[in-house]
């Protein structure tokens, strides 16, 4: 009888296994881009003078390492919105001047207010289900008379979410709105400790209950030892713990359009680093938002002062922009709205 009995359980087990297989053949065999050519020619606007331009200014020694509530990240604030402004990329109708106040009283001690900054294209047939795109603007100011530029972390990000937004306007003004609404989600305060992202997600402008996901851009500049000899890589971390579809969108947007490597072993549950934690994506898992989060990698630069704009590979930033770029496409004008599940 025992023998009976394993023997049905090893079969139940083998038909288990096999629906289960079906359902991820049928889930990415569903992702597609049948509009490949329109995002082509949107996705390579994306480039590198631009970029160029924006983490220069943003990560220049006049704005004395962005320090969260200080004159040179209010500055930098400025130039972001700023920029929103010149493309005409409106502000929410409850923040029509970009500003989010984040106020001293929930920031460490001795910092001055700050302040979030979003911007966003409404959607065409779903405007009111939102897809974010983030990075935190702020950095660690000046420590013992040495400015910390932080081109990379995160001028490299916040250059990318800029040139990203200026894509999906350009298609917009071509009549290629999106389905949904994206969201452009500039963050404070992630150097001392997510305050940034906590504040809008504790008080967010548009409902969390109808984010589809969260894109967050954390440094995506520069090259890590790991990787010394292929450049061509991006760290992708947390695609797979809230939605097993979110996963298979992205690695369908990199096989359509730049074949990066996609390395997942930042993204494993006993990773040491613990980085699927340390960047503001996390505040939007903790509400239920499935997310990913595009890093680099640590490098011999990360968190000193020599982390500066002429060591950024430029031609690899504007690829992982055009890697998230073809994401929040897919995101953005799916028929149907992303499966919040792991299959």
């Amino acid at each position: 009888m025992k023998l009976l009995i394993s023997s049905a359980l090893i079969l139940v087990g083998s038909c288990s296994t096999l629906r289960h297989s079906e359902k991820i053949d049928n889930l990415k065999n569903s992702i597609s881009y049948e509009d490949k050519t329109v995002v082509e020619h949107y996705l390579n606007t994306i480039n590198t003078d631009e970029l160029k331009v924006h983490l220069e200014e943003i990560s220049s020694d006049k704005h004395m390492g962005r320090m969260t509530g200080e004159e040179g990240h209010n500055q930098v604030c400025d130039y972001i919105r700023s920029y929103y402004k010149l493309q005409s990329i409106k502000a929410p109708k409850s923040h029509p001047n970009y500003y989010q106040k984040v106020p001293k009283e929930v920031l460490p001690d001795s910092l001055n207010d700050s302040q979030n900054i979003i911007a966003y294209i409404e959607g065409s047939e779903f405007p009111n289900e939102y897809i974010y795109i983030s990075a935190h603007s702020d950095h660690e100011g000046v420590i013992d008379g040495e400015i910390y530029n932080g081109a990379d972390d995160n001028g490299s990000g916040t250059a990318a979410v800029l040139e990203i937004a200026e894509a999906f306007n350009k298609a917009v003004k071509d009549g290629y709105r999106p389905k949904r609404s994206i969201v452009f989600l500039h963050v404070t305060a992630e150097e001392v400790g997510l305050h940034g992202s906590h504040y809008y997600t504790e008080n967010p402008i548009f409902p969390l209950e109808n984010t589809i996901s969260t894109l967050n851009i954390d440094m995506i500049g520069r090259v890590d030892e790991r990787h010394k000899d292929n450049e061509d890589y991006i760290y992708v971390i947390g695609s797979d713990r809230m939605s097993t579809e979110l996963h298979f969108i992205a690695q369908k947007a990199n096989a359509a359009f730049t074949d990066l490597e996609l390395d997942y072993k930042f993204n494993e549950a006993d990773d040491i680093n613990r980085y699927y934690y340390r960047s503001d994506h996390y505040n939007f898992a903790l509400k239920g938002v499935p997310v990913i989060f595009f890093f680099n990698g640590e490098h011999e630069d990360y968190t000193k002062p020599t982390d500066t704009a002429d060591k950024i590979n430029y031609p690899l930033l504007a690829k992982r922009a055009k890697l998230i770029f073809a994401t929040a496409w897919y995101l953005a004008n799916s028929d149907v709205r992303l499966n919040p599940e792991i299959i």
